[in-house]
């Protein structure tokens, strides 16, 4: 897995400062213009822990995920925190603006919201390409969002809060840049995205903490794929289906879980997503021949 791009790291890397109220507030959120970051170097093809869009004027390269996207035309573009991605300005005639927020900073207003958007699932397609007068409807967003960061306004966040959810009407209302993208193998991309999704549920590190993604289906919606094509993906990339690939996840650490926490076996179940004990030790004596319990006793 690559490694992931902290807020943190963000700051130290690109500004040299460190914003006072990183930690003490729910969530995370700023906005920049391009024009600030001239001559700084782009991170690395990597996944971020936090969400960015981005308004480009100017040529630029977009690495997504297994594509890459090159246009010399206006740009909006989405980053999700469980695809990796890079991009490069090939010269210095480009401007714009980004802004980047963490999932917290809408929970407690909407975050589900958040993820009903297609521009906000880490499938769905993350460059959209402006005319002139579209990106000048989209530079007001984003002006107004660095108005309201820079006041004193008591409800200032649930302005930009507000902001964010514009900036994706208006990419919804656009067609997206399909036609742009080259090196393009859907199956591995699909299958990429997937092992992503996976993989970001674990480890449990709490017995309070349940996977929000258990079958197929869910996986599929996430994804904005039908889970017929789903799962012909992933045969067709790694020769198992997608139930089997979610199972012997859940499998392992459920293994982990026993071996190395003192969590009782329900407590254990819970978290993988079994809501009754019956279905986890079904589960776990259909794969392994014995019960959680017999497994644990084993280990002692």
């Amino acid at each position: 897995m690559e490694s992931v791009e902290s807020i943190e790291t963000f700051y130290r890397s690109k500004l040299n400062w460190m914003p006072d109220n990183l930690k003490k507030e729910l969530g995370h959120f700023n906005v920049f213009k391009l024009e600030d970051f001239a001559g700084r170097k782009c991170s690395a093809h990597n996944r971020k822990e936090y969400y960015k869009i981005s308004l480009i004027r100017g040529r630029n390269r977009y690495e997504y995920a297994d594509k890459v996207i090159e246009t010399d035309k206006n740009a909006l573009i989405f980053s999700h925190p469980q695809v990796p991605y890079h991009y490069d300005v090939p010269d210095e005639e480009h401007d714009g603006y980004f802004c980047i927020f963490t999932e917290a900073f809408f929970q407690q207003f909407g975050a589900s919201r958040l993820h009903e958007y297609p521009v906000m699932k880490p499938g769905g397609q993350p460059i959209y390409v402006l005319s002139d007068e579209q990106f000048e409807k989209v530079q007001g967003i984003f002006d107004k969002m660095l108005r309201e960061i820079a006041s004193d306004f008591a409800y200032k966040y649930d302005v930009l809060r507000t902001c964010v959810f514009e900036l994706m009407h208006e990419a919804i209302r656009l067609q997206p840049a399909a036609t742009l993208y080259t090196n393009t193998n859907a199956a591995t991309r699909i299958s990429s995205l997937f092992m992503e999704l996976l993989e970001r549920q674990f480890p449990v590190e709490s017995p309070i903490q349940q996977m929000r993604l258990r079958s197929a289906t869910d996986f599929a919606n996430q994804l904005s794929v039908h889970v017929n094509h789903l799962n012909k993906a992933l045969k067709e990339t790694t020769g198992r289906t997608t139930s089997q690939l979610i199972s012997e996840r859940i499998l392992q650490e459920a293994r982990s879980l026993l071996k190395h926490t003192d969590w009782n076996i329900s407590e254990v179940g819970w978290s993988l997503g079994f809501e009754e004990l019956p279905h986890f030790i079904n589960f776990f004596k259909k794969n392994t021949a014995v019960s959680p319990s017999v497994f644990r006793k084993s280990i002692d």
